[in-house]
Parts: structure tokens; sequence; C-alpha cells
């Protein structure tokens, strides 16, 4: 029965620091476009991959 006196602070104060990160995440714009999110699953990679450069056709 002890072990209560320890278990139920701990559990409260792990409630209390879930519901500030989720408070925080929210303040900081994570959950700002999940449409967009959503949508860019379906987007192809070789769309936004990096093109190689192009061989320069200056010659002098």
């Amino acid at each position: 029965m002890d072990i209560l006196v320890f278990l139920i602070p701990v559990s409260l104060s792990l409630g209390a620091l879930g519901l500030l990160a989720f408070l925080w995440t929210l303040r900081s714009g994570q959950f700002s476009d999940p449409e967009g999110d959503a949508a860019r699953i379906l987007l192809d990679d070789e769309d936004l991959a990096p093109q190689p450069p192009r061989p320069s056709t200056n010659r002098r």
C-alpha cells in the first residue's frame, strides 16, 4: 500500500508531461495541415528529386 504514495504522483506527473507535450505541438503548428500530409503520400518522390547538373555548353 505504501507504493501507491509513490505511483500516484508519478503517474499524475507523467500525464501532465504528456498533456504539456501535446499542447506544445498544437502551438508549434505540427497539426496545421493534415490534408496536405494525406495528399503528399500520393505524390511520386521522383518529381521532388533534384536534377543532376547539366554539362556546360560554353566553350572558350
